[in-house]
């Protein structure tokens, strides 16, 4: 391939990697943290906090007397099937932070019901992973992330054919010396070629998710005369309503009758949630949610019926169902695909390496860029850099360390605060957004060589709290802390990821103080 046109391919893969590496670095971090979402929970959610149980045969008189005595559970409530035969009911009331939970007592088999403020850290983890925090609420975040990710494409596309001419001999080349540049380059490259089919789905799926609005849109007015919007709709189970029937039944029927329909027409499927929606009104519905590990399925695959006659309103995104088409199929597959939601814990454990992986290239690429821009030395004198090449690396490294320091502080403000401030969803937002925007001002404050030290070590710390937190509450249980045994594997992962951390303290602090000082990591390096 001619030179000429190699260096076109460079510069749009530089450009757009430079604009879109950012966001990305905070999607695949948080991506990778949330991969494990329901240990996550378990780790942040007191034991006491966690619902009551009860048979699952016993589950009608819980919801009937649940529904009699709290009107407001009628909009939304969960029956979540629990192991052993049981299960757990709970509910949200509008305008309360806590959620509530429902059994019977043993003794009288009167309704007993608990209000729980447990802590909601993995699912906003789990939206920066979808929006990288972007102002103006989740739909704003998810379409500047799609827009994000056409130009993440773009930067595959063109990555991939700048390496094509030393494809075959620099794939696994990782040279290791004193030339830095070098060796982050390899780095780069290697894990960007052996990762290229998943950022290829991730980039793809962004895209889908985010501009399915607009996507749906143009093909309402262009291909289908408006009548698309209403066929979506009409097909979506979390808009369908059961057929109302006038002077018909509102009585519900027993969810082991809805698990039985549901095992008859997907035998292998489990069920592991029934979420009704208007219980006791015309029009009820409930969304049998579960999983199925043979199929690639949307978070596992789910059914809609009506809960009065335990009738099927929508099978077609049940894994294997017979009346299932190609189109849900293939948007099942979609997106299990961008989720992991298939194949266990090595899928898992394989996403949350590679969701790293992606965060590493990203921050890499920055790196790359900002070291380009060093200009070669002329005589003894030392070089400075351009003022844009710090302004680069000061907002590289606040926004990359900042992200790790302020989900580690916010995951274990969920087991810290606990029980101490009222609202603690709020306070994650607060913790995360001050630690994050803090993390950026501080490293254009002190610059890039001095922030990345800095704020490394706050990383450090902030990771090193989820440990501690836990290691508190299992020697000092008075103070209102807990160690949750299921859980351990977020403490050592924490633990792991707080040496690492360390480690990159130690080298970076190494380097500011005894490297080349042309490079803006220099501790005496100056703008001109």
């Amino acid at each position: 391939m001619r030179s000429d046109v190699i260096r076109v391919y460079k510069t749009v893969h530089t450009w757009t990697g430079i604009v879109a590496g950012l966001a990305l670095f905070i999607a695949f971090y948080a991506g990778a943290v949330t991969m494990f979402k329901d240990t996550l929970n378990e780790w942040v959610t007191p034991p006491a906090a966690h619902a009551e149980v009860f048979p699952l045969a016993q589950a009608p008189a819980v919801i009937e007397q649940t529904l009699a005595e709290h009107p407001a559970a009628r909009r939304q409530f969960t029956l979540r099937i629990e192991p052993a035969g049981a299960a757990s009911l709970s509910w949200r009331e509008p305008g309360k932070p806590q959620r509530f939970t429902a059994t019977l007592d043993d003794a009288t088999g009167k309704l007993e019901t608990h209000a729980r403020g447990a802590s909601n850290a993995a699912s906003f983890i789990d939206i920066l992973h979808m929006t990288a925090g972007i102002p103006g609420g989740f739909d704003v975040g998810m379409s500047v992330m799609a827009v994000v990710s056409l130009l993440y494409g773009l930067a595959l596309v063109s990555g991939v054919i700048v390496l094509l001419p030393s494809l075959i001999k620099d794939l696994f080349a990782l040279r290791v010396g004193k030339n830095l540049k070098r060796m982050w380059l390899d780095a780069h490259n290697v894990v960007g070629i052996l990762s290229l089919p998943f950022h290829v789905v991730m980039a793809l799926s962004v895209v889908a998710f985010g501009l399915s609005d607009t996507i749906f849109a143009v093909q309402d007015r262009v291909i289908y005369g408006g009548t698309l919007s209403a066929t979506v709709q009409a097909q979506n189970p979390y808009y369908a309503k059961a057929p109302v029937v006038p002077g018909g039944s509102v009585t519900l029927v027993s969810p082991l009758q809805i698990v039985a329909a549901v095992k008859q027409h997907a035998p292998e499927f489990e069920p592991v949630e029934l979420s009704y929606r208007g219980a006791g009104a015309p029009g009820a519905t409930v969304l049998v949610s579960g999983d199925d590990p043979r199929y690639l399925a949307r978070s596992g695959g789910f059914a809609l019926l009506d809960p009065v006659t335990g009738r099927f309103l929508n099978a077609q995104f049940l894994p294997g169902a017979a009346d299932g088409n190609a189109w849900s199929a293939a948007t099942s597959a979609f997106f299990a695909l961008h989720f992991g939601s298939y194949g266990g814990e090595p899928i898992q454990w394989g996403y949350f390496f590679l969701g790293l992986a992606g965060a590493f290239l990203f921050y890499s690429g920055n790196l790359l860029w900002i070291e380009s821009r060093r200009k070669l030395e002329r005589g003894a004198g030392v070089v400075k850099q351009r003022p844009a090449t710090y302004f680069m690396a000061a907002l590289t490294v606040g926004v990359t360390l900042g992200c790790v320091a302020g989900i580690s502080a916010t995951l274990a403000a969920g087991k810290l605060l606990h029980g101490r401030v009222a609202d603690l969803s709020a306070w994650h937002a607060r913790i995360y957004y001050t630690v994050f925007l803090a993390s950026i001002a501080w490293s254009f404050v002190r610059g890039g060589a001095r922030g990345s030290v800095e704020l490394l070590a706050l990383a450090t710390g902030a990771t090193l709290l989820v440990p501690l937190a836990s290691v508190a509450g299992w020697l000092f249980p008075a103070t209102g802390l807990w160690f949750e045994p299921a859980a351990a594997g977020v403490d050592i992962c924490a633990l792991i990821g707080a040496a690492c951390f360390a480690w990159m303290l130690r080298a970076t602090a190494k380097r500011a103080a005894t490297g080349r000082q042309d490079s803006v990591w220099g501790y005496s390096a100056r703008a001109r």
